[in-house]
């Protein structure tokens, strides 16, 4: 159990910064944009002669500037400077690969599609369902959850499939099921499946039940298996 829950907890700061860092460029790229007709039209309406004025050159470059920089994160040092590599995106699920610490891992990951919470509109940190396969531990498609708030101790979780519940056991914000024996049957019912449902409760009661897509779920899984046979 503390074995799959190291696994996760390496992945997920992974997976978060290299999201990050696509989502940071392309709105940096965006925003260059609009500064650039700001430049321009500078020595129009002020002399030659003079520097670029603060005032009409640096609010439209400014605020796209800073909160792109500010919210980059430096890779932490656990981390060794790795960063995942995406092998596809495949509608809901993309396929990725990374070796922390030398040992390759491959996995699909995907964000759910809609989440609810009783009481309504609970805060949350990001929330995840990984499937990874570790070779040099003799690992395949094991299924495991980053719920986004701590699990009440000792309850368990539930991810439903279609007609089939699977049960998962808990420990703090991660998931996993809890009979190994079923995890084929899940990721089998997963494959075929359109969607998957995960309920729990938080230390405080709160009551959640977060709904995954699973277009493209098979297809991620192949590139997996191709890439960590």
């Amino acid at each position: 159990m503390l074995n799959r829950r190291r696994w996760l907890h390496v992945l997920l700061p992974l997976v978060s910064l290299t999201l990050l860092s696509a989502a940071l460029f392309g709105a940096s790229a965006h925003a260059q944009q609009p500064g650039a007709p700001a430049t321009s039209v500078k020595p129009k309406t002020k002399p030659a002669a003079k520097p670029a004025p603060k005032p009409a050159a640096k609010p439209a470059t400014k605020p796209a500037a800073r909160p792109a920089a500010a919210a980059r994160p430096a890779v932490p040092p656990a981390m060794g400077g790795v960063q995942p590599r995406l092998l596809g995106q495949y509608a809901d699920w993309g396929a990725y690969t990374a070796s922390p610490g030398g040992k390759k891992v491959c996995f699909a990951i995907a964000k759910p599609s809609s989440s609810e919470t009783i009481p309504p509109n609970r805060p949350r940190n990001p929330i995840y369902m990984f499937i990874s396969t570790r070779p040099a531990e003799k690992v395949t498609n094991e299924v495991s959850v980053i719920i986004g708030y701590p699990f009440k101790p000792g309850a368990d979780a539930t991810a439903t499939v279609g007609s089939a519940a699977f049960p998962l056991y808990t420990l703090q914000d991660g998931a996993w099921i809890k009979n190994a024996a079923d995890e084929a049957s899940m990721v089998s019912a997963m494959r075929a499946g359109q969607t998957a449902v995960v309920k729990g409760v938080s230390t405080k009661g709160t009551q959640s039940s977060d709904t995954y897509g699973l277009k493209g779920l098979s297809q991620a899984l192949d590139r997996v298996g191709q890439e960590c046979k």
